[in-house]
């Protein structure tokens, strides 16, 4: 990387502002991120304010777009220096961009610098007109038409000394010229023309079949489409006949079948308390039968317990009757 610094002062403008159709782009641009992340935008506010002001960025931009952003001056000066897409020396109108890597250097590049010194000067310097300036720059991936250059926005490739010559001079003089290759060259096919995809067989249509293969692929075609259409036609009278149906059954209404009661379970009679059959809940529902229980158990009871009595009386009688005991 080389070193980047702002242009000397003398040559540095005293503000910079936004023009108002670059305003309202800017802040178009500055609306595409969320709130806080608004320095996001610094690249295209840069390149922007370059694009303005004759190609190149002055210190008074950089504090604009900083102040339009929110950010520190240092940080976008940072950003600036970094790229260099970014031009921080005043450029000619036309800013020739001259690659000098391997691919354009073994074809010719050293020979097309010579060409610039002599046209327009030194490096990073303004013809008198302002019309031309160049700079060396790295690979601009072009290297099947090297040597090339961009200028401006455009690629010129294929370049020798003697139409690179010429290029310069017609930039200068404001005669159209053509991008793309400078010579008798297609894209980046090979020099001479293609080599390849030269059979003719590979278009006539004999390649896919013998016989007159367009007609074939025309009836392919054309019974490919008459099936679809009649899979279709089914398909409609087939839902057409579903709808009938359903509009005869929405106009009959429902049916007015009555339907028969369920004949009622037999209900089964309580039964009564004499019956032998009566369950012990039945019984109990019976206060009387209840009570006589009672007092029948009471009885017994009281004759057990005199019973009881009498044979240990008579147990501990001398004569082992019963009987009153002798008073003392």
């Amino acid at each position: 990387m080389s070193v980047r610094r702002l242009a000397p002062d003398p040559v540095q403008p005293a503000s910079f502002a936004f023009t108002p159709a670059n305003e309202n782009w800017a802040d178009q641009q500055i609306a595409k991120y969320p709130e806080g992340r608004q320095a996001s935008a610094v690249i295209p506010l840069l390149w922007k304010a370059q694009e303005q002001h004759d190609g190149w960025l002055p210190r008074a931009a950089i504090e604009e777009v900083a102040r339009k952003l929110g950010m520190a001056p240092m940080r976008v000066l940072e950003v600036a220096t970094f790229y260099t897409m970014f031009n921080l020396q005043p450029v000619g109108e036309h800013f020739v961009q001259l690659c000098g890597t391997t691919p354009c250097a073994l074809r010719g590049a050293e020979a097309l610098k010579k060409v610039c010194e002599e046209v327009i000067g030194p490096q990073s310097t303004v013809t008198a007109d302002g019309k031309l300036s160049w700079l060396e720059v790295e690979c601009l991936g072009a290297c099947c038409n090297a040597p090339m250059a961009q200028i401006n926005f455009d690629y010129y490739e294929d370049l020798t000394p003697q139409n690179f010559r010429a290029l310069l001079d017609d930039l200068r003089q404001g005669r159209p010229v053509k991008p793309g290759p400078q010579i008798d060259r297609s894209c980046s096919e090979p020099l001479g023309g293609g080599e390849t995809l030269k059979d003719p067989a590979l278009y006539d249509g004999s390649m896919i079949g013998a016989g007159d293969w367009q007609k074939r692929i025309a009836r392919q075609r054309e019974e490919a489409a008459i099936k679809i259409a009649s899979e279709k036609a089914a398909a409609e009278a087939k839902a057409k006949a579903e709808a009938e149906v359903a509009a005869a059954a929405s106009k009959a209404g429902p049916t007015d079948v009555k339907a028969a009661p369920a004949p009622e379970a037999a209900t089964p009679g309580r039964p009564k308390p004499s019956e032998p059959t009566q369950p012990a809940s039945a019984a109990q529902d019976t206060p009387s039968a209840t009570s006589d229980a009672i007092k029948d158990g009471d009885k017994r009871k009281s004759t057990r317990s005199k019973a009881a009595k009498d044979k240990a009386a008579a147990a501990t009688a001398p004569d082992g009757k019963l009987g009153d005991k002798p008073a003392k």
